[in-house]
This record gives C-alpha cells, sequence and structure tokens, in this order.
C-alpha cells in the first residue's frame, strides 16, 4: 500500500519537475517515516492528512514572525500529533527524542546502508538502528 501523496494543494509535498524536494537530509527522513509508518498500517492516510492539514491552517493563521514556512516542520509534527494521539508515543518522549537529536554534530547525518566501518553490525556508540541495505 503506497501512500496516496497529493500532487497539488496545501498538504502537497514540494516538487521540483515531479520528483520530491528536500532541502535538509531529516526532512527525506521525517517524509519516510510517516510513508513507513502508514505503509505499516499504524495510521491511515486521512488521519495523517488532516493533523498536516491542522497543522499548515495553524501556521497560516498566526505564522510566527521570524520562522519562514517549512513544509517538513509542519509534516513532522502532524506526524507526532498523529502518533500522540494513538499513544505510540508520549509527548514527553517526542520532546526527549527531538532535543536528543538536536544535540547530535552536524555531520552525523548519512544514508541508511552506507558502510561505517562497523564490524558485524555492531552499534559503536550511534543512537539509531542500522538496516542492510536491499
Amino acid at each position: 500500500m503506497t501512500a496516496p501523496l497529493d500532487v497539488a494543494g496545501p498538504v502537497a509535498p514540494p516538487r521540483s519537475n515531479g520528483e520530491l524536494v528536500f532541502a535538509e537530509p531529516w526532512e527525506s527522513r521525517a517524509f519516510g517515516m510517516a510513508v513507513g509508518l502508514y505503509e505499516a498500517g499504524a495510521f491511515t492516510w486521512a488521519r495523517f492528512q488532516a493533523a498536516l492539514i491542522a497543522r499548515i491552517a495553524a501556521w497560516e493563521s498566526a505564522p510566527p514572525p521570524d520562522e519562514p514556512y517549512r513544509y517538513y516542520a509542519l509534516w513532522l509534527a502532524a506526524l507526532e500529533d498523529v502518533l500522540v494521539g494513538l499513544r505510540a508515543v508520549s509527548t514527553d518522549e517526542v520532546s526527549a527524542r527531538t532535543q536528543a537529536l538536536a544535540r547530535r554534530s552536524p555531520g552525523h547525518d548519512h544514508r541508511v546502508g552506507h558502510d561505517h566501518g562497523h564490524d558485524n553490525g555492531h552499534d559503536h556508540g550511534h543512537d539509531h538502528e542500522h538496516r542492510p541495505a536491499h
């Protein structure tokens, strides 16, 4: 089951020549998390879409004065809303994980499946899982 992404309208992801566009690595990870959880049956796309519409509408009704519109920040916030609503995670867990990720060094972002010199697939201090490339 593939996520039924809107091609146009306020909830449509940014595209260039029909291809999805991500300005930073975390944006593609946020996108992938939402789509992956939907495809795993964690929630309906209508539920996620409603949360995204609500986040976009809230931002549009009171845009922060010094903050530009960032689609994937709202996408991630909508995903958090859905997961908290499903009681899959608590608000405190989301805040703690967000703070932990914010403290990571800028060079920590990398592609899943990239060889980090790990032996036998053991985790050497990273705070995330690695999956073998398919």
